[in-house]
């Protein structure tokens, strides 16, 4: 009896990252892609590999992440994605599931990339139900410097001062497409980047340099010249791990034209939050 053939489904997940030693499966620790393969295998009765679109580093969150895993065909991508759920631990969620060519890859099919940084200047960032999600810094920040350090991001630039390991063999340019703060309701303000490819903890090291610029702490002319080089400056400490989100993938120009930054779907948003 020939069994029918297997298909890949994408999963777009939502994880709290604070119960993780980041995304990539390491021996001895607790992984986001661990767990989710460990509930494939149970639901699948074999090993199963899963893609996803980014390595998301200890601490990080996300709403948006996108994996992919190639599973029996009997199992439909609602069907799979409800069953997920129903075995997933609580700090995971799969919030969408849809068939994909059997070519398609998480990471390498992506052509860009969204992450939110959410800095909290008031006292109730602070509250317990805030402060896992945002880098609870309770300090004012000058609104209009972190806009202009941010415009200073657009584009294409060598982004090798602000990242804590490079890749030698891909280079350190990245191209900015979107880059601004907005307020985050009466707490503080939440940074939003979408960029073709980011280096490692390149989003907490700019987020930490800019935050420096709007308290007055450096000149905004160090932002540019880190950008373009300079050797004798360092970037100020990254900004902590529990603010940043990933938020969206992208895998057409269309949907990359098309999106509106938001902050709807991150936590401690609920109600009047």
């Amino acid at each position: 009896m020939t069994l029918p053939p297997d298909h890949r489904i994408k999963l777009t997940l939502h994880y709290d990252g604070a119960g993780f030693y980041g995304w990539q499966a390491q021996p001895g620790v607790r992984t986001v892609q661990a767990v989710l393969e460990s509930a494939l295998a149970r639901l699948t009765g074999r090993p199963v590999r899963v893609v996803a679109a980014g390595r998301t580093d200890r601490g990080v969150h996300a709403t948006g992440q996108v994996a992919s895993a190639l599973v029996p065909a009997k199992w439909t991508p609602e069907a799979l994605r409800r069953a997920l759920n129903a075995i997933l631990p609580e700090d995971v969620w799969v919030a969408a599931a849809e068939p994909v060519p059997e070519s398609f890859h998480a990471r390498y099919d992506a052509i860009a990339r969204s992450y939110t940084y959410r800095v909290g200047t008031s006292e109730s960032a602070r509250s317990p139900f805030r402060r896992r999600w945002c880098w609870p810094l309770a300090r004012p920040l000058d609104f209009e410097r972190l806009q202009a350090a941010a415009a200073l991001l657009l584009g294409e630039h060598s982004f090798r001062a602000f990242a804590k390991a490079g890749q030698p063999e891909r280079g350190d340019r990245c191209t900015v497409i979107r880059a601004r703060w907005v307020p985050w309701r009466d707490h503080g303000f939440a940074f939003h980047i979408t960029a073709n490819r980011f280096l490692h903890h390149m989003v907490r090291y700019l987020v930490g340099t800019m935050v420096d610029v709007a308290r007055g702490v450096r000149p905004h002319e160090e932002l540019a010249a880190l950008l373009q080089g300079e050797p004798s400056l360092e970037t100020s400490p990254p900004a902590p791990a529990e603010g940043l989100f990933l938020t969206r993938v992208y895998y057409s120009a269309d949907a990359l034209r098309l999106e509106e930054d938001t902050d709807e779907d991150l936590p401690g948003l609920c109600g009047s939050g």
